[in-house]
């Protein structure tokens, strides 16, 4: 590694480690909004089984997001936003055979929500 490029970095390391500490602030954020885990697995038209094995947690948590007793923070959270945006993207990722399965429900959720 060249010098120049080895102090860039190292430098990165110490801001990174300032923000952690709270001495120095960000410069830039990232807020994902709560995603409302009830209604997105209802639109998906999927059990709480079904869908608690599609992202990868328990029915438990599944349960304890849906009443508000927890909340999904960090990569679940980025995950159920990409549920909301592109279910689709979701259901490819883990289970390919699904997503032809799961596209016809979410189109004639739409047509009827839309009529």
């Amino acid at each position: 590694m060249k010098d120049e490029a080895f102090k860039e970095l190292l430098a990165s390391v110490r801001e990174g480690g300032a923000i952690l500490r709270g001495e120095k602030k960000p410069v830039r954020a990232f807020e994902v909004p709560e995603p409302d885990v009830a209604e997105l697995r209802g639109r998906l038209g999927l059990s709480q089984s079904k869908f608690a094995a599609l992202i990868g947690i328990s029915v438990r948590t599944l349960q304890e997001w849906e009443q508000g007793r927890r909340h999904p923070r960090g990569p679940a959270r980025v995950l159920l936003r990409i549920a909301s945006v592109n279910p689709k993207a979701i259901v490819e990722a883990v289970h390919p055979d699904t997503a032809r399965r799961l596209e016809g429900r979410v189109a004639s959720r739409r047509a009827s929500a839309a009529g």
